[in-house]
């Protein structure tokens, strides 16, 4: 059985008003050895096969996108790859006479998944809901600001850039708030993220080393 939990949105509706949704309470996080031992109970593979040919997948998955193709498993999802610029690197303008960018300043940042929705149903057809008993609490007011900073780092240690929106979604804070402490540890050197871009195409990203 899962709980859920209801949560307020960072944007209040049309009206003003206080505007909550259903969040689902992640326990635990179950890893590659636990997958493999439940699969080996149900078929004739030994845990080591199975670990191997779910890291076998992992890597012909990877080499494929390596070539720019997207890869789709049947009953899963499509995996298609996301490139960016390398950290330090201006993005093109477009405009005559702007610097170039090429290969080298480009990278694979990010992996897109896709379900299916037959991923989704299944999951959904084998999900008990319960309420959380546990009273209803502003994910802000769960996180320290020296917390909040440790999960920005969390984050864009994996992506290529945080946007005020991610990181909104990620603390709990509303968008003003939101982007008000981004400028603040864009500020302070010691936080290890600094802002690129301007306007509405504003994003942050981790410093280099």
């Amino acid at each position: 059985m899962a709980e859920y939990q209801m949560q307020e949105m960072n944007l209040p509706d049309k009206d003003g008003k206080r505007v909550l949704y259903p969040r689902i309470i992640l326990s635990q996080r179950v890893d590659t050895a636990s997958i493999a031992k439940m699969l080996s109970q149900s078929t004739t593979f030994t845990v080591a096969e199975v670990i191997g040919l779910l890291q076998g997948l992992a890597d012909q998955i990877s080499n494929q996108m390596s070539y720019g193709r997207s890869v789709k498993l049947d009953g899963i999802g499509t995996f298609t790859p996301s490139l960016t610029l390398r950290k330090g690197k201006e993005r093109e303008t477009g405009e005559e006479g702007s610097v170039k960018r090429n290969a080298q300043s480009i990278r694979v940042g990010d992996i897109h998944f896709r379900p299916e929705k037959t991923f989704i149903s299944n999951t959904n057809r084998q999900c008990v809901l319960e309420r959380s008993q546990h009273r209803f609490v502003r994910s802000s007011q769960k996180y320290t600001p020296d917390q909040r900073l440790e999960m920005a780092r969390q984050y864009l240690s994996s992506h290529p850039y945080l946007r005020i929106a991610d990181y909104a979604a990620l603390t709990g804070l509303r968008h003003t708030a939101a982007s008000l402490e981004l400028k603040q540890w864009s500020r302070q050197p010691e936080s290890g993220i600094s802002a690129s871009g301007r306007g509405t195409h504003k994003v942050y990203i981790m410093v280099s080393d």
